[in-house]
């Protein structure tokens, strides 16, 4: 048996008798003091006369639903964490419970090793617990936490939104879609998230969608055995098993093909993988936090992604801000910047004048913090002296300008990308969006051009109409 933290007490709530005393006995095991019902009403009577650390409902109850209990709890800002159980497949229930303040929610039937793992970690996070006290004294978070955050510099009002919106959604469970522009610093809000969170001490694995090969999608993903496809010599894990316990963050969610969106759902819905070649499943718990720079309800309405996916994966949204809503912060991120830049490279920080700090406030900045950063970072390589002189001649071509000439584009992938996009446009044009006549034009097969324009988002008429 483990030795809880003083005798944490559990309220339980489900009207199934036999599963009211299963889990009542293995919480009982743990530990824990444990109170257990059968319904709303008195649930909610045992809440008015004491306060627990953790609630754990089951969704249905003879009179009414568990999400009620949400809500009630909420409106008194009791401090519980409270645990929804929620039968399989309904995913829709789920993301309702995490929106209405849930710490996290199972799915039926219960998997009793996640169970008493997610107890252990509402209970660490509850109001009062040796956890929270001690975190309370350090300053409300965990180790690590306030490194993550500060390297989101800057304290703008979109800024500041962006972190306090990090501090409420840290402690919970509910999936996390980071939205905002190409360099903008996704995956540092993602870091942020993950070093704020009870999961802080555990692996956060950040994992480029659009960087995987579509043939290795599955194996990336939830593993492979030994034999399973042509070079796996060896059994391997995925970036499932490789975050277990801790954070996985899904970098431009969505350049995923739509057969992988199905899995991923599957995998993040049942909280359980099969790795490539395996007959067994293999029970994951991990928190997915995804990121992208793309408008992803316009892809669900276009069909270039799963709607079922797009509402699992945003119960909660953040989105960052690009550099030229947040001007005020340039200072402040100049100067981060150049200390890091100057610590890599071994040298002195340059001074940062005001009159460089002006020109670059006027300067668009399209490719936001990342392109800062590059230029930064060619400012000192280059300058002489103690001050830092910045060259603010463009270096990213105009769309079908020619690069022959010596100009190389700041950001590759996104200049690749537009001339493939005009490219692709003024063949589907020249065909009449024939897209079999378009493709064989350019030496395409009919599935690599469809693949082209559903990840470059090129509007086209309805297929069934011209191939």
């Amino acid at each position: 048996m483990t030795a809880s933290p003083a005798a944490a007490q559990v309220l339980v709530v489900d009207d199934e008798p036999d599963l009211r005393t299963l889990y009542e006995l293995t919480l009982l095991r743990e530990g824990y003091r444990v109170e257990a019902t059968g319904t709303l009403s008195e649930a909610w009577s045992l809440l008015q006369d004491r306060r627990f650390d953790a609630v754990i409902t089951d969704m249905r109850l003879p009179d009414g639903l568990g999400l009620e209990l949400l809500y009630r709890m909420g409106a008194q800002q009791r401090g519980e964490r409270c645990i929804v159980m929620t039968a399989y497949g309904s995913a829709e229930n789920a993301v309702e419970a995490l929106k209405a303040g849930a710490f996290d929610y199972l799915t039926k039937p219960v998997d009793l090793k996640q169970f008493r793992s997610v107890v252990a970690a509402a209970i660490s996070e509850a109001p009062g617990s040796k956890r929270s006290s001690a975190a309370r004294a350090q300053g409300s978070r965990p180790p690590g936490a306030e490194v993550a955050v500060q390297r989101l510099v800057g304290d703008s009002p979109p800024m500041r939104g962006v972190k306090e919106r990090i501090a409420k959604v840290a402690r919970s469970m509910a999936p996390v879609l980071v939205r905002g522009e190409s360099g903008t610093g996704k995956e540092l809000v993602a870091k942020a998230i993950h070093a704020s969170s009870h999961r802080a001490q555990a692996p956060f694995v950040a994992v480029n969608c659009g960087a995987i090969p579509e043939a290795l999608l599955e194996a990336e993903f939830f593993g492979a055995r030994k034999g399973s496809y042509t070079g796996a010599l060896q059994d391997r894990d995925g970036y499932f098993q490789a975050a277990q316990g801790g954070t996985l963050f899904l970098d431009e969610i969505g350049d995923l093909p739509l057969a992988m969106q199905s899995k991923l759902l599957r995998a993040i819905q049942e909280r359980q993988v099969r790795p490539l070649g395996s007959t067994q499943e293999l029970a994951v718990d991990v928190r997915i936090v995804s990121a992208t720079h793309r408008d992803l309800a316009a892809d669900v309405q276009s069909g270039r992604f799963r709607q079922d996916l797009f509402y699992r994966l945003n119960v909660i949204e953040i989105v960052v801000p690009p550099l030229r809503q947040r001007r005020e912060d340039l200072p402040a991120l100049c100067e981060a910047l150049l200390a890091r830049i100057a610590q890599e490279s071994g040298v002195s920080p340059p001074k940062l004048s005001p009159e460089v700090v002006e020109r670059l406030a006027q300067h668009p900045l399209p490719g936001n913090v990342r392109e800062l950063e590059n230029l930064l970072h060619r400012a000192v390589a280059l300058s002489d002296g103690d001050v830092l002189q910045v060259d603010l001649a463009p270096t990213q071509p105009a769309p079908g300008e020619n690069t022959a000439a010596g100009k190389v584009p700041s950001d590759l992938q996104a200049y690749l990308d537009q001339q493939e996009r005009e490219i692709l446009v003024k063949t589907l044009q020249e065909t009449q969006f024939n897209r079999t006549a378009a493709a064989q034009r350019l030496g395409l097969t009919l599935r690599q051009i469809r693949y082209r324009i559903e990840r470059l988002g090129i509007p086209v008429p309805r297929e069934e109409t011209n191939d």
